[in-house]
């Protein structure tokens, strides 16, 4: 068995560090801020199954001017940042391709169709129980155009995944989601849907579950150095050697990545929420709904209520702009009259490639690297299969499926 650093203790790092410790190896995790709350934990708490579209659809060169227009849309820019994420939005609208669309669907399709069973094993493996409950999902719109878009989006992910769907009614809506007392024309229900019992929770679990068997670094790691004894980590105590290691830091990656002669396109799609606990609410969605045309989710935790999502593309270290989240809870209320105000806001950075297809390989000259980052708004849908997969890696296990998620397609 090998000596292995990972390197980021969010769901990806903690979910392969788990994996890797299970099988036998000497782990050692490097994070700086272990008590802190990285963009996992405000996840919508979704295991997002049918979602393997894109971001860069064909369609959103026409829509993403209408978007941009409006500060507190679905998809904004923070423009004081645009110079330095040029070379990715490029990236982005160029991968607005039917071509493209079609193998970034391919890609993700093939993890989708192991997630809930690698999600399984992974709590099995750390003894994590009764976190996992099938709630469906329901996403309501405004038009009937809107309407029938999601039903050719469901169409595609039952062709695909073989997951079902139903178009419903406005009356049946609110059957199945009574607090749903305002105006909308359709809505699609997706029975597949899961949801974790809360994403901060989860991820305090696995983090537990390695502290007690791995070795623990309280620091980021700031470069990496190949020799031939080794891949060397280098922090601000000095540095280590191990066998091989993986990085998992999210946005920030992308330095470790540069360190050793490799090019990658990430960037933070950043995402804000409200969550509302239950004494301050009083009641809860029965599942979660999405609101179709403006980009934002509502969803029943355990312990209270979510509001969140929408994309806002701007530096890591920029200022949160939380009128997002209050945008959202606007908007809700069209839908949702008896959402109050309150709730706490929160703002994470989702680290995202412009091909929405994450990066899950080996360094293309030195297999003792491994790359795990860029999984966007599915970081915690897809932790658990990308464990598997690192492990995979790590193991020179069988992974030529995973060529679509090699990094040499950014070199």
């Amino acid at each position: 068995m090998a000596r292995i650093a990972v390197l980021g203790a969010g769901i990806i790092g903690s979910a392969a560090a788990t994996w890797l410790i299970d099988e036998g190896h000497e782990v050692t995790v490097y994070e700086p801020d272990i008590d802190g709350l990285p963009t996992s934990t405000g996840n919508a708490a979704l295991l997002a199954f049918p979602e393997i579209a894109p971001i860069a659809g064909p369609g959103i060169v026409t829509t993403v001017p209408k978007w941009l227009l409006d500060p507190l849309g679905p998809l904004t820019v923070r423009w004081t940042d645009l110079p330095a994420l040029t070379p990715w939005f490029l990236a982005f609208l160029m991968n607005a391709t039917p071509g493209q669309e079609a193998r970034t669907r391919l890609a993700l399709t093939g993890l989708m169709k192991t997630a809930l069973a690698d999600h399984e094993e992974l709590g099995r493996k750390a003894g994590l129980a009764g976190q996992l409950r099938q709630t469906g999902y329901i996403s309501v719109h405004d038009s009937e155009a809107s309407t029938l878009a999601a039903v050719r989006e469901a169409e595609k992910v039952r062709e695909a995944l073989g997951y079902p769907y139903e178009r419903v009614s406005v009356e049946k809506a609110r059957e199945l989601v009574p607090q749903l007392e305002g105006q909308f024309a359709g809505a699609v229900l997706q029975p597949i849907y899961w949801m974790v019992s809360n994403p901060l929770t989860v991820l305090r679990r696995y983090q537990a579950f390695w502290r007690e068997k791995a070795q623990f670094v309280p620091s980021r790691a700031q470069a990496l150095r190949q020799t031939d004894e080794g891949i060397a980590v280098v922090c601000g105590s000095g540095e280590d050697l191990y066998d091989k290691v993986v990085v998992a830091s999210g946005v920030w990656s992308r330095e470790l990545v540069r360190s050793v002669g490799v090019k990658v396109l990430l960037e933070t799609e950043r995402g804000y929420n409200t969550t509302y606990g239950f004494t301050e609410l009083g009641w809860n969605l029965p599942m979660p709904v999405g609101f179709g045309d403006h980009g934002f989710i509502a969803s029943p935790l355990v312990d209270g209520l979510r509001v969140g999502g929408a994309v806002e593309l701007a530096k890591p270290q920029s200022p949160p702009n939380f009128g997002r989240a209050k945008a959202m809870r606007t908007k809700m209320r069209r839908y949702v009259p008896s959402l109050p105000e309150g709730g706490k806001e929160w703002m994470g950075r989702r680290p995202s490639t412009p091909d929405s297809v994450p990066v899950i390989s080996q360094h293309p000259k030195d297999d003792r690297i491994v790359f795990a980052f860029g999984h966007g708004h599915l970081g915690l849908t897809l932790s658990a299969v990308t464990a598997r997969r690192v492990a995979d890696l790590v193991a020179g296990r069988d992974t030529a499926d995973l060529s679509p998620f090699d990094i040499t397609r950014f070199q």
